[in-house]
């Protein structure tokens, strides 16, 4: 499924410097071939998926930090029960990034789990809202990788490597199966600050510039540069357009090989759209207030997280493919990193993200979306079941250290079977043990509900074809989620 288009040749840089464009502005261009006047085919155009789909959009939830499975999804008695003491031999060792797992006590958590739904899946109350919606639920508690720092963790969730350079997974999707909108951008990615391992994360890699997410910011200015100047007309602007077309096709005819520069004409074109329709995406007054209160709209610790969320829902209305929410930064607001302090953490930052995430499933729920609308909420690991210090300091001491050898994540939605937990970790939470799965078979997944073969969604870069699953992944959780 290696995609011809005009941009094959164009580096991410000489993209971005030939064309002038900033990031905002390279996200509008993804409008750039759809004008019929241009020879090539638009590369954003819609395709169908080679495979039978299941889900036409997906809803990242990234908890960034890494939430602990032990506190959230993935209830260990005997942490309580050993609370204190030194890790049993038979659990073996593992290496950690800022403290020694030999020479740790293992820390209980103060979390109360309880079984919630017809299917009775256990779930801690951190998350009493989403517990509602057990029975759409499927938890995965037998995640596994490699990566045991923030920024290769990151990569390896959201690029498939832990090393920068490879394409976003949104990236992927969008060049494997392009936009179903003309006014948006096909992948948004809405930030509470600054994250750990930059915005590669988000970005397109080697795929063409295009490929890449746009970020919306809060506030009246959803996207830069999408206002016009004061004083400018439509219709003068609309006129002003035209003639710097005309004046650029005229350019640009002496120079057919030319991409970057037949991408710079046409992302006018959007970007002159958006003028319109970004400030109607992020304009909820129309919205109800019921509909307002069921994500939290309204409480201070949820307000912002749930207007993510809302906007998400209308995003996906509006034919964006790939959304991804961010809880926590690096900007002072805090995030899920349990280094100090783990369950007070947690308890501020599901406090944000309960009742929103709850709403979402509810509402697209009742909108009849939730049917072809992937949703998916984790974080790049878990955390240690030994405390990062001694446990007689108390309070900040209570912090775990970063657990990349067994965690969880949940999806819902999307042709995905709700009211189930698969694999498991073993009696203190450290390794997987059944059912294990990588973040490639995590990847694979995705990909497959979206009607996408993982080992056929290439790229061809520096003599050889990549792809988001590199040389791995397989299809096991797939056929688990949706049998």
């Amino acid at each position: 499924m290696s995609i011809e288009h005009p941009f094959q040749q164009a580096s991410r840089r000489a993209f971005l410097e030939r064309a002038g464009l900033g990031f905002g502005s390279v996200a509008a261009a993804y409008l750039l071939n759809r004008d019929p006047l241009m020879a090539a085919p638009s590369p954003l155009a819609p395709k169908a998926p080679p495979l039978p789909a299941t889900a036409k959009r997906v809803i990242s939830l990234f908890m960034h930090g890494g939430p602990s499975h032990l506190e959230t999804f993935d209830p260990k008695p005997l942490l309580n029960k050993l609370h204190g003491q030194p890790v049993p031999e038979s659990f073996g060792n593992v290496q950690l990034q800022f403290s020694e797992f030999r020479k740790q006590p293992i820390l209980g958590s103060s979390r109360n789990f309880a079984r919630h739904g017809q299917s009775g899946i256990e779930i801690s109350d951190l998350f009493p809202n989403v517990a509602n919606h057990a029975d759409d639920l499927a938890v995965i508690r037998s995640c596994y990788h490699d990566g045991f720092t923030h920024t290769a963790a990151l990569n390896l969730l959201n690029n498939g490597w832990s090393r920068l350079g490879r394409p976003s997974m949104g990236s992927w999707i969008v060049y494997g199966l392009g936009s179903e909108t003309e006014e948006l951008p096909a992948f948004v990615v809405m930030l509470e600050g600054g994250i750990k391992s930059g915005s590669a994360v988000y970005q397109s890699g080697f795929l063409p510039a295009l490929y890449q997410a746009t970020t919306l910011r809060p506030g009246a200015t959803p996207i830069l540069n999408a206002k016009p100047p004061e004083g400018l007309t439509e219709p003068d602007q609309r006129r002003m357009f035209d003639l710097l077309r005309r004046y650029n096709e005229q350019h640009a005819a002496e120079r057919a090989d030319d991409s970057a520069l037949q991408a710079r004409i046409n992302s006018y074109e959007l970007a002159f759209k958006l003028q319109t329709s970004a400030p109607e995406l992020t304009d909820i007054s129309s919205e109800t207030a019921a509909t307002k209160e069921l994500y939290g709209i309204g409480n201070e610790a949820s307000e912002d997280f749930g207007t993510k969320c809302l906007l998400a829902r209308r995003m996906a209305e509006r034919g964006v493919r790939f959304i991804q929410l961010w809880s926590g930064n690096t900007s002072g607001g805090g995030d899920w990193d349990g280094h100090k302090g783990c369950d007070e953490g947690h308890q501020k930052m599901a406090n944000k993200v309960d009742k929103p995430i709850a709403g979402l499933l509810a509402d697209l729920k009742a909108r009849g979306m939730l049917d072809d609308t992937l949703v998916i909420w984790g974080g790049e690991f878990g955390r240690t079941p030994v405390s990062d210090g001694s446990l007689n300091g108390g309070g900040d001491a209570l912090g775990r250290d970063h657990n990349p050898y067994g965690f969880s994540i949940w999806m819902a939605g999307g042709g995905i079977k709700g009211g189930q937990t698969i694999g498991r970790t073993d009696e203190i939470g450290l390794h997987a043990i059944e059912d294990r799965t990588h973040v490639h078979d995590i990847h694979a997944t995705i990909l497959r509900c979206l009607g996408i073969d993982h080992e056929q969604l290439t790229y061809p870069y520096q003599g050889r074809d990549f792809r988001l699953t590199d040389v791995a992944g397989n299809l096991d959780l797939w056929k688990r989620l949706t049998s």
